[in-house]
């Protein structure tokens, strides 16, 4: 396609990767390029030059990350070695051959003391191995010398992977109550809706926005907490399930998590004029699609 601009995606097979692809065929000016950890692996800078040479791209979309939020306090220097060296990595060769960098973030930067959504104005201060890191994969990021911008987002969930709608529904089957966090408030976000918004992004590279990055947070709208929307959850597919309210004491974890890490979208959706759904109409959709995937696998 004439002036397609090529856009490679890193660490495509997790569920954001996934949901780039899904939506790609919204953006015909785009040409998608997903690579995996085996074909650009982002702790080895020779393996990313060699996809910039071969692959040719304007925009690089990463979705590289070590996300195992309770693994990274036993082990930070992996963790470290992904979000942060990871990033420099990507950073630096996007700086050298001028490609825009896209790097996607989390709500987990922040501690969580606050009581109204975060805004890229706010300090971030992790309370988690995991949230330390992708904070320093951030400032890798800006102190690069890249074009590009930082997306920060929660709760993401999907049909892809594995995610908090899907275990959800996984133990529903089980015919067991089930206890759920009541006391830890976010924005679920269905990474279909997010990918959006950065498909949009990268279509938009050009723009004085992306030089120097800044911060941009993406989350559906509306806050909620693990318990409420474990009940929409049930409710919305029409599963039976009882669902007992814990507080966060009663279920331990290595990894502190914020209490509260809704994110405010007003920024990206000023700029961008991107949509930012309401996180219970994108649960309805996002639902409609797991549904008649279950579905049609019964009918195999």
């Amino acid at each position: 396609m004439v002036n397609s601009l090529v856009v490679l995606i890193t660490g495509a097979n997790g569920q954001l990767g996934q949901a780039l692809q899904a939506e790609a065929a919204g953006f015909p000016a785009l040409t998608l390029i997903s690579t995996g950890r085996s074909e650009v692996d982002i702790c080895d800078t020779a393996s990313i030059g060699q996809a910039i040479q071969r692959f040719q791209p304007q925009v690089i979309i990463n979705c590289s990350a070590y996300t195992a939020v309770d693994k990274a306090e036993a082990e930070p220097a992996q963790a470290y070695r992904i979000n942060r060296d990871g990033v420099s990595n990507l950073a630096a060769q996007a700086a050298l051959h001028n490609i825009a960098l896209l790097h996607i973030s989390t709500d987990y930067v922040f501690s969580g003391e606050q009581a109204h959504p975060y805004t890229e104005q706010d300090s971030p201060a992790p309370k988690s191995v995991y949230g330390a890191s992708k904070l320093a994969g951030e400032q890798a990021l800006l102190q690069s010398g890249c074009e590009g911008a930082i997306i920060r987002t929660s709760w993401l969930y999907s049909e892809f992977g594995t995610n908090f709608v899907k275990t959800m529904l996984r133990l529903a089957q089980s015919g067991k109550p089930l206890k759920v966090v009541a006391d830890q408030y976010g924005s679920p976000t269905y990474a279909r809706d997010l990918a959006i918004a950065i498909l949009q992004m990268a279509e938009a590279t050009e723009q004085p926005l992306f030089n120097p990055p800044q911060l941009w947070h993406y989350a559906n709208n509306g806050i909620t907490s693990w318990y409420d929307f474990a009940g929409a959850i049930f409710h919305t597919a029409g599963l039976e399930c009882t669902v007992e309210p814990i507080q966060t004491s009663a279920y331990p974890t290595a990894a502190r998590r914020p209490a509260f890490s809704a994110l405010a979208s007003g920024k990206i959706q000023q700029h961008f004029n991107t949509p930012v759904p309401s996180w219970r109409d994108s649960l309805k959709l996002a639902l409609t699609q797991l549904l008649s995937q279950a579905s049609h696998k019964a009918a195999d």
